[in-house]
């Protein structure tokens, strides 16, 4: 007579762990998004939980910005990037942007991309901080510790290098704040996801902060972001990568 009930118990007891959820709240489409990833002869790292949302994840959303698709749309003030997708759709990033004002605003080309790119430091740092740039006075190679991350494109305006990039970065914890010197930062994973999707020539749009929220789907307004730039424990290469 206790075979029923010892059955039952079980089943019971499987039937609640079976309704136990992942207490960080992430779907497991959502974590295979910034899993570990093999890419060439480096391993990204997994981006750490606490650092991805369901909401902030990279996901396509309504988005309806009057240019062509494959535009990308750079909205510091929002810290988000869009990449159109057509028919008032866009792949939607989270992004980091510059600790103080925008650093540039208005209309660029993706002249090149880069895997795992070189990064130099310029002649102001150099000369601003010699003991921290001089021995790298003539670049770093491409690793899990440049700046630039796993990925770079690099934005012209009229044939001129603007020095402005969007990039990848080893500092997950600066997405969704203002804590470069003026590029634009998205995790490893996307920045390898956008790349892989934005030929050479693709436009970029980088709003000024007059302009920031539009054409975004009321239901995809973004919550409050932190301001304040990253200190304690930030990477002081990553601070000061480019413009």
């Amino acid at each position: 007579m206790f075979r029923p009930l010892i059955a039952l118990a079980a089943a019971l007891s499987l039937s609640a762990c079976a309704e136990i959820t992942d207490p960080s709240g992430l779907s497991p489409e959502t974590r295979a998004l910034y899993a570990s990833v093999q890419d060439g002869a480096i391993t990204v790292p997994a981006v750490p939980d606490e650092y991805i949302t369901e909401a902030t994840a990279r996901q396509e959303v309504n988005y309806s910005a009057p240019h062509a698709a494959g535009t990308i749309i750079v909205d510091p003030g929002a810290k988000r990037l869009y990449q159109l997708l057509g028919n008032g759709r866009a792949m939607r990033y989270v992004v980091g942007v510059a600790r103080a004002g925008r650093g540039f605003s208005g209309n660029a080309v993706v002249s090149y991309q880069r895997d795992w790119p070189y990064w130099t430091p310029t002649a102001n740092m150099v000369r601003r901080d010699p003991e921290l740039y001089g021995p790298i006075r003539n670049g770093k190679p491409g690793g899990l510790d440049n700046p630039l991350g796993a990925r770079a494109l690099y934005l012209y305006r009229n044939g001129k290098d603007t020095l402005y990039r969007i990039h990848g970065t080893s500092e997950p914890k600066s997405i969704g704040m203002q804590a470069s010197s003026g590029c634009i930062r998205m995790f490893n994973q996307d920045a390898m996801h956008l790349a892989a999707n934005t030929p050479n020539g693709t436009k970029v749009i980088v709003l000024p902060q007059s302009q920031s929220g539009s054409w975004v789907d009321p239901a995809d307004i973004p919550a409050p972001e932190p301001t304040e730039a990253l200190t304690a424990g930030s990477n002081p290469l990553e601070d000061t990568s480019t413009l």
